[in-house]
């Protein structure tokens, strides 16, 4: 389960997916996002739908390495879709002992199972394309305006950095962890689920041991190193838009016109 787990994951390879500003990355990302909790209908989810393949196509990532961040959330859907479709009343189409499952339940599930699907790939496949240093400036570019109301913008981005950062490195120490105390005799797959959660208490002290000694060794050496904030910083590599980055905005505008056709496609059917 550990090595399923595939956020924060940066997937090199080259492609112009890869090649595209981080603040476009960012912008598509929340825009995908934000569009797929506005879908009411299957209409409304085909050009979602579309611009998801392009992208996922594009950017030249194995959709098995994409799939294998929905085996950690495969229990989340299954509960989001059992309460679904038992609980949402409506016109009755099966029915058995306490349980019903009704016409209104039904499409209410597929559409929320299929709304986590769309998000949980939108949402990584912006990770596996974009490096944490890319990603930061680009959230730092994004919320600058905000410095104008004294936010801490550069403090902000940086602890993003560091959360992503740190998330490959605490699995790989969960792992490493788990196969020390398996080799010892640690048993995390049998029992109910109150037993798995009890033996995983042996696992969680060392592992939160272990950040916080990253986290200190982290801090005294930004400290030794001189940092203090983003104030006057300059970039290595600035961010600048390009012709590519351009296309891209005419796509999402693109987009953005073809869920609004959609959705009247639908009320006129």
């Amino acid at each position: 389960m550990i090595r399923d787990i595939t956020i924060g994951q940066y997937y090199p390879v080259k492609s112009v997916i890869h090649e595209l500003d981080p603040r476009v990355k960012i912008i598509g990302t929340l825009l995908f996002a934000v569009s797929l909790f506005l879908l009411k209908n299957a209409w409304s989810f085909l050009p979602a739908a579309i611009l998801l393949v392009c992208c996922i196509r594009l950017s030249h990532i194995p959709v098995r390495f994409i799939a294998r961040g929905m085996k950690p959330i495969v229990l989340l859907l299954l509960i989001t879709a059992a309460f679904n479709l038992f609980l949402t009343p409506g016109n009755i189409l099966v029915q058995f002992w306490i349980f019903k499952i009704t016409e209104e339940g039904l499409r209410v599930t597929i559409l929320t199972v299929v709304r986590l699907c769309f998000l949980v790939f939108g949402t990584s496949l912006m990770t596996f394309t974009t490096t944490p240093n890319r990603l930061t400036d680009g959230i730092e570019s994004l919320l600058s305006p905000l410095q104008r109301f004294h936010v801490p913008v550069q403090e902000l981005a940086l602890v993003m950095s560091i959360a992503l950062r740190f998330i490959p490195i605490l699995l790989e120490e969960t792992d490493k962890i788990m196969k020390a105390q398996i080799a010892r005799g640690a048993d995390f797959e049998s029992g109910n689920l109150l037993r798995r959660m009890k033996n995983m208490i042996p696992l969680l002290v060392p592992l939160f041991v272990s950040a916080f000694r990253r986290a200190d060794d982290l801090a005294m050496a930004m400290e030794a190193r001189g940092y203090h904030g983003g104030a006057g910083r300059t970039k290595m590599k600035p961010l600048r838009y390009s012709r590519r980055d351009a296309e891209a905005f005419a796509i999402l505008a693109l987009y953005v016109v073809s869920l609004v056709l959609s959705h009247n496609i639908h009320n006129f059917i």
